[in-house]
C-alpha cells in the first residue's frame, strides 16, 4: 500500500465523513428499529385487529386506547413530556401540535425543546423568537440548521411558529454537532481534553454508560451497519451518549428554571425528538431523572406510523413498553420509515 502524505489524508478524510454519515444514520434508524389537530381517519384492517387504527393513543401499561380528553389531563400533570417522532413525517408535527394546542386551551405556558437545534444556535433561535423580524433564510443561516440539523426546515416550522406566535421559549437541546464530531471520531476519553467539551460546559458533566442503553444502542447499531470494528461501535455509541446526556442537561436547566419561578401556569416542558432518543425511557428519560435530586413527572410518548402489516411489531413494543404510550400516526407521504 502507498503511504504517502497525501493519500494518507485522503483516506483520513473520507474515514471520517463515512463515520459522520453513520452517526447521522444511526439518529435516524434508531426510531424506527424497535421492532394540525389529530385527523380521525382510520385505517383499514381486518376484524381480528379491530383495537388498532390511526391516531389512537395506546397506554402501554394496559395496551388499551385512552381518550384525548382523559389523556389531557394526564399530560397537564407532568413536569416533562417527551414526543419521539419518526424524522419527516408531517403527521407526528400534527401530533404535536394537538399537544401544545390542547396544553394552551387549557391556559399553560410550555416550554419546547427540540433536538433539530443545536445550542450554538440557541441565541439566534431566541432573537428569532423574541426578537426583530428576520426573514427565514437569515434565521437559517443564524441559527446555523443546515450545519446541525440538514433536513427541510419546513418539517418542523409550525412547531417554531407557533411558539413564536404565543411568545413560548424554544430550547435547543442538541450539543453542538463539531462537538459531537470530535467524540464520534477520536473517542470519548480523547475528546474529554478538547477544548470545546469545556467551552461548552460538557468537559464536566457526568457521561453514564447505562449496561441496558449500552445493550440497546449497540444492538440497534450492529444491525443497522453491520460489519464494523469493535472501535468504530465503540465510538458511535460513546456519541450518542454525549448526545443524550447533553439533551438531558438541556431539559433539567430549563425545568430547574420553570421551578423556582412564581408562575404556576408555567410548563410543562414538551420535548420534542427522535424516537430513538425516548425509547424504553433510557435515552433521554432516565439521564434526566438522575441529574435531578426530587422527583421528576415526566411521561413518554413514542409516535410511529400504524400500517396494518405491523401488528405484531406494535404488540411487541407495547409489551416491551418502548415508552409510556404509543401514538400511532397515518404513513408519512414519504412511505414508511427504514427498519433494520
Amino acid at each position: 500500500m502507498c503511504k504517502t502524505p497525501v493519500l494518507l489524508a485522503t483516506r483520513a478524510i473520507f474515514v471520517t465523513f463515512k463515520v459522520l454519515l453513520v452517526v447521522e444514520a444511526l439518529w435516524f434508524t434508531v426510531a424506527c428499529t424497535s421492532g394540525g389537530d389529530a385527523r380521525s381517519s382510520a385505517a383499514s384492517q381486518d376484524g381480528r385487529h379491530a383495537p388498532f387504527k390511526e391516531w389512537q393513543v395506546i397506554d402501554t401499561a394496559t395496551g388499551q386506547p385512552v381518550s384525548l380528553d382523559q389523556w389531557t389531563a394526564l399530560l397537564l400533570q407532568q413536569d416533562i413530556i417527551y414526543l419521539g417522532e419518526e424524522h419527516h413525517n408531517r403527521f407526528h408535527i400534527d401530533a404535536a401540535m394537538t399537544v401544545l394546542r390542547r396544553l394552551k386551551a387549557e391556559g399553560r405556558t410550555p416550554t419546547l425543546a427540540m433536538e433539530m437545534f443545536g445550542w450554538d444556535g440557541q441565541e439566534a433561535l431566541d432573537q428569532y423568537l423574541f426578537g426583530s423580524e428576520v426573514n427565514r433564510l437569515e434565521f437559517l443561516e443564524a441559527v446555523r440548521w443546515y450545519q446541525n440539523w440538514g433536513g427541510s426546515y419546513e418539517d418542523y416550522e409550525p412547531l417554531v411558529q407557533f411558539a413564536k406566535e404565543q411568545h413560548w421559549a424554544v430550547d435547543a437541546m442538541n450539543p453542538p454537532k463539531p462537538l459531537v464530531r470530535i467524540v464520534a471520531k477520536n473517542g470519548l476519553a480523547q475528546a474529554e481534553s478538547d477544548p470545546m467539551m469545556a467551552q461548552w460546559g460538557m468537559k464536566d458533566e457526568a457521561i453514564v454508560d447505562d449496561p441496558i442503553y449500552r445493550k440497546r444502542i449497540l444492538q440497534q447499531l450492529q444491525a443497522c451497519h453491520g460489519g464494523g470494528a469493535d472501535s468504530f461501535y465503540q465510538t458511535m455509541f460513546e456519541a450518542s451518549m454525549v448526545r443524550d446526556e447533553g439533551m438531558a442537561k438541556t431539559l433539567v436547566h430549563r425545568l430547574n428554571q420553570i421551578r423556582s419561578g412564581s408562575d404556576t401556569m408555567a410548563g410543562p416542558l414538551v420535548s420534542y425528538t427522535g424516537g430513538g432518543h425516548i425509547q424504553y425511557n433510557l435515552p433521554v428519560p432516565k439521564r434526566v431523572a438522575r441529574r435531578l435530586t426530587d422527583q421528576v413527572r415526566q411521561v413518554s410518548v413514542y409516535m410511529t406510523s400504524f400500517e396494518v402489516g405491523r401488528i405484531e411489531e406494535l404488540q411487541d413494543m407495547i409489551r416491551e413498553k418502548i415508552a409510556d404510550y404509543l401514538w400511532l400516526t397515518p404513513v408519512s407521504a414519504q412511505g414508511p420509515p427504514r427498519r433494520c
